[in-house]
């Protein structure tokens, strides 16, 4: 399609007053008033005529098969127009549905006939990103006139939580084989799995003394136990509306999914199985506790299919639930986050019937802008009520993890560039006390 642009307009709006000029001027000149806007539509015209055709513009796609939450990405884009060499503005827009940041206009200059560009595209959460339409604009050489097109497209962009790095950063936590190499070590602990004896030590737990074996060779010797491998890890992630509150634009679900994918790949190297569930008003994902590497491409996938609720968590449905699927005792990792003291009742009587059997590490996320709120300076009242506010939040939720605390739960509260290291250390605190 073909339309004249503003700039067209305001020429032809400009020879509208000169005509009338020379008519009240000179009125017997009257026809000398017709050239102006004559000229005025003949160029409009000749620039219709220098204008690219549309029908010799040819658009190419190419798309990433899968995008990473909170990571932006470009569709390439080829333009080509064979037989045209004249210099031609182009614009591109994409028309997207999903949940991604808008798509802005990319504009580039056609030269011999071929542009390439590049077009953002930035994902907020986890889905599926369907590009339907593409849209065009290109003006004549004049810029008097524009012409543009809707290509329908049928592009689909797979969002998956963002793995990338996992082996990177697991990878300080191997500290046999990342300093010392292919060189075999066993790893000792505080386990109860039997590994050797050695002479007693000053500052050894007198515990750990074999009585017997001391008598026999007539000096004290300790026992030393490796560190137990097969244990069960299970991630509980709470999909609940509350889990959907965005911070740094991205929501709190995937920090949990992206913290909770490299404690699993931590796991399935250090021999445990890994499984998991999803849960807000109704127990919707469960994924049995598997062994081996090979199994955390089935947690990639479990956790790319956690799909958003809107439905406040029923924490005693899900965690009831949970608690009959587990056959033995398991370190159960839970995602979730509450509000006050009143929402988290039911939580916490929850916590006491499963804390009795597994180990239970607690994990929320910190939210800045509750610290912020309570560290800002006192401009006015607003400021004064906001930070009243936020202390009073930020105390319920003290008082809240004290009592999951006294009842023997692993409560953890840390920023999200910061939650996937207090996790590991955790879990690694955990496996050398030989609470499992």
């Amino acid at each position: 399609m073909m339309r004249p642009t503003l700039r067209a307009a305001l020429v032809f709006a400009m020879s509208i007053p000169v005509a009338l000029l020379i008519l009240a001027l000179k009125g017997e000149f009257w026809y000398a008033s017709l050239y102006f806007p004559v000229i005025a539509l003949t160029l409009i015209g000749a620039d219709a005529t220098m204008v690219l055709p549309g029908r010799r513009l040819k658009s190419e796609l190419d798309a990433p098969a899968r995008l990473y939450i909170g990571q932006s990405g470009d569709i390439d884009l080829t333009l080509s127009a064979n037989g045209y060499s004249r210099p031609a503005a182009i614009e591109a827009l994409l028309e997207q549905r999903g949940t991604a940041a808008p798509s802005g206009i990319v504009a580039g200059t056609m030269a011999k006939g071929r542009l390439e560009l590049k077009l953002p595209v930035t994902p907020l959460r986890r889905g599926q990103i369907t590009v339907e339409a593409l849209w065009l604009r290109w003006r004549g050489p004049l810029g008097l006139v524009e012409a543009h097109r809707r290509e329908a497209t049928e592009v689909t962009i797979d969002v998956v939580p963002d793995v990338r790095g996992l082996q990177d950063n697991a990878l300080q936590f191997f500290a046999s084989d990342a300093v010392y190499g292919i060189k075999a070590q066993r790893l000792r602990g505080e386990g109860t799995e039997f590994d050797t004896l050695c002479d007693f030590a000053q500052g050894m737990d007198n515990r750990f003394i074999d009585w017997k074996r001391s008598a026999r060779h007539h000096k004290l010797l300790c026992k030393e136990f490796q560190q137990e491998r097969n244990h069960h890890i299970v991630f509980g992630y709470d999909t609940g509306h509350l889990m959907l509150e965005p911070i740094n634009g991205i929501p709190k679900l995937d920090h949990a999914i992206k913290a909770g994918l490299l404690l699993s790949w931590v796991s399935l190297r250090n021999g445990d199985l890994v499984g998991g569930c999803g849960f807000d008003t109704h127990f919707r994902h469960f994924i049995k506790p598997g062994r081996g590497i090979p199994h955390f491409t089935r947690v990639q996938k479990f956790a790319a299919a956690l799909n958003y609720q809107t439905e406040e968590t029923n924490f005693t449905l899900g965690l009831a639930e949970l608690n009959s699927r587990l056959q033995r005792r398991t370190l159960v990792v839970l995602f979730t986050e509450f509000i006050d003291t009143i929402s988290a009742e039911l939580l916490i009587e929850s916590l006491q019937l499963m804390v009795k059997r597994h180990v239970i590490i607690f994990v929320t996320l910190r939210d800045p802008l509750l610290t912020e709120l309570q560290d800002a300076a006192p401009q006015d009242f607003i400021n004064v009520a906001e930070a009243v506010l936020a202390d009073d939040f930020l105390r319920e939720r003290a008082i809240v993890l004290e009592r999951i605390a006294r009842l023997g739960v692993h409560c953890i509260t840390a920023p999200v560039n910061g939650v996937s290291s207090a996790l590991l250390n955790r879990y690694l605190m955990i496996k050398q006390r030989g609470l499992l």
